[in-house]
């Protein structure tokens, strides 16, 4: 078995895997499970914890003092490494993609109440974002700062031993509640929890395909770059294993208008889902991916399979943003 790198502890793992019987129910199909990962933490809650345990060690590791990160206005990521690193006296600095004027509001608020240095840049400016962070590198170091970068989501080579060790919490749960499950799905929007997923359930003889639902990009960009964060996984770790290019199974139809907006039919199920089984969604996230399982259940894509596991990666505070959009 490969050696993982050091981890700091930041999140409350193990965490709950729960069936969803009232719903299961409903569909008349497999029985549905949900990996409760918006319980890592309160203020922390979400799947980038898993990836900040191993990337903020690394930062530590090398002496860094700041911390710069980047991704949407709303970003579970930012939010919680802003949080993180306020728990561990660093210094953040947060570049954000603001679509439309910046609100105050959920994970914004939160990375502002933390005390991280916020930049906002429009979506024309975010494209040019590699060197917006060599301008704050830069600024950093004249500052006698010693910065680290960690990339949009959390997402790379490093960041993939976050749901490498959560396969192996997995493969535990499963052995527990005595389930083979015919599929693993979740939501994915930087690919690190794909392509972590893909590369843990091989390490730990998990016999189930990993199913991203795409909130962003398409199926195409997926497989690129969950290919390029396994290489190079694989040159830090200095495994020899390889995953088949057939492994990397990203649906991409239940978008939406775009990053962060959906549809009112999934609005509608944050709405149920909440009164059902008591389970949040985001609608930047987590309900997008649970709205494309229920569809592609209902297109008979689970018929004859016994179990489906849905990840939940939380952003329960990305929901503030958009509440006028709930009908309650």
């Amino acid at each position: 078995m490969i050696t993982p790198p050091h981890r700091l502890k930041l999140g409350q793992l193990n965490t709950p895997l729960q069936p969803l019987d009232r719903l299961s129910e409903l569909y008349n199909g497999p029985r549905i499970w949900i990996k409760r990962d918006d319980m890592t933490g309160c203020a922390t809650s979400g799947n980038k914890v898993r990836k900040l345990e191993f990337l903020l060690a690394e930062a530590i590791r090398q002496g860094c003092d700041s911390v710069i990160t980047c991704g949407g206005v709303q970003s579970n990521h930012c939010r919680a490494t802003a949080i993180l690193g306020a728990q561990m006296g660093l210094q953040v600095k947060l570049l954000l993609r603001a679509d439309e004027p910046a609100v105050s509001i959920g994970n914004l608020f939160l990375g502002e109440l933390t005390g991280a240095d916020i930049s906002h840049y429009s979506a024309l400016e975010f494209r040019h974002l590699h060197q917006h962070v060599d301008h704050w590198l830069e600024q950093q170091t004249q500052a006698q700062r010693k910065p680290y970068y960690i990339p949009i989501g959390g997402s790379n080579g490093l960041g993939l031993w976050g749901y490498i060790e959560a396969a192996a919490e997995l493969a535990r749960d499963f052995a527990q509640h005595a389930i083979k499950p015919g599929a693993i799905l979740h939501a994915t929007g930087s690919g690190g929890t794909q392509a972590g997923l893909i590369v843990g359930c091989k390490l730990h003889a998990i016999d189930a395909p990993v199913i991203g639902f795409a909130v962003c990009d398409d199926a195409a960009y997926f497989a690129e770059k969950i290919a390029a964060d396994f290489t190079e996984w694989q040159r830090l770790s200095g495994a020899q294993m390889t995953i088949e290019s057939s492994s990397i199974c990203t649906i991409d139809r239940y978008i939406g208008p775009r990053y962060g907006r959906c549809d009112p039919e999934v609005f509608e199920l944050i709405g149920k889902l909440a009164k059902l089984e008591g389970i949040i969604l985001d609608p930047v996230y987590s309900a997008k991916a649970f709205y494309g399982m229920l569809q592609e259940l209902q297109r008979g894509r689970f018929d004859g399979v016994s179990d489906i596991v849905f990840i939940h990666t939380g952003g329960l505070f990305g929901l503030f943003a958009q509440r006028d959009q709930l009908l309650l």
